[in-house]
């Protein structure tokens, strides 16, 4: 573990810079071809599973897994949440894009009426707000997390959709890249540090993800039944590099997700799934 810390902070982040000006179809293309040439005999489209892609005894658990997965009750009780009338009558289906189906891939998204980048969590406390609620912690696992979980599984299959279109969009995605490629804390790692750089190694027992599909299967379910969001995700690698994390639902970290999701446009989303 020690020396691919210490490789790992000696690498350069030469992508990052080389592209800090590309257009974000570039960034795409570009990051898929990196992945490409290091893992010819890995399926862009496999990428989705996460480090599972490089592990074929581990990907063969994790389907028996999912045959039956440990975390059913949970995603019953985001259905149930779901389903819920709000103050008003109406259920979240109503105040939804299409019903609330097929729309996930479509999240994060610029609003150049609210000049920001607006999460699938930020539609849902918009939709519970304007129907007398008061809005959800946005890393809140029991509300929030459990009923996008539920609502993963009405965009199973859709294919990542994230547009960047208009000067605030560029420039939200440009702060999203910056912040993936900018090392801090103790150990002066970036999120490319670990998941382009070093991915596909193991860092102690466990393989480095590859960015291109990470943010297809959000929220997943640990160990079990814990379930962690994206965005939790991002605070825990902050601390995990020893670095002040911001909270979940920060611009930063809004920013972040945008360019992080753009990078697996065109890959199949999953449904809630199960992660060790």
């Amino acid at each position: 573990m020690k020396k691919l810390l210490v490789a790992l902070a000696g690498l350069g982040v030469l992508m990052g810079a080389a592209t800090v000006n590309a257009a974000p179809e570039d960034d795409r293309t570009k990051m898929v071809n990196t992945f490409k040439s290091k893992y010819p005999d890995v399926k862009i489209e496999d990428y989705v599973y996460g480090a599972l892609a490089f592990d074929p005894d581990s990907m063969s658990q994790y389907k028996s897994i999912m045959e039956f997965p440990p975390y059913s009750g949970e995603v019953d009780k985001g259905e149930k949440l779901w389903k819920t009338p709000m103050k008003s009558g109406k259920t979240y289906a109503d105040c939804l894009p299409n019903g609330g189906k097929m729309i996930a891939g479509n999240y994060p998204m610029f609003d150049n009426a609210k000049n920001k980048v607006v999460t699938l969590e930020d539609a849902i406390n918009d939709c519970r707000v304007a129907n007398g609620e008061t809005a959800w912690e946005y890393g809140d696992a029991k509300t929030m997390g459990l009923l996008t979980a539920y609502m993963r599984t009405l965009s199973d299959g859709m294919k990542m959709n994230i547009k960047v279109e208009g000067e605030g969009a560029m420039k939200a995605f440009e702060d999203g890249k910056k912040t993936y490629y900018q090392r801090a804390g103790q150990f002066n790692f970036s999120c490319a540090s670990c998941h382009v750089d070093a991915a596909g190694n193991r860092l102690r027992s466990e393989i480095l993800s590859p960015v291109v599909g990470q943010a297809t299967h959000w929220p997943v379910f640990r160990g079990g039944d814990t379930l962690v969001t994206l965005q939790k995700r991002y605070e825990g690698c902050y601390r995990n590099v020893r670095h002040v994390p911001d909270k979940p639902g920060s611009t930063r970290f809004n920013n972040l997700e945008y360019f992080h999701s753009y990078l697996s446009n065109g890959l199949e989303m999953q449904s809630t799934v199960f992660r060790k």
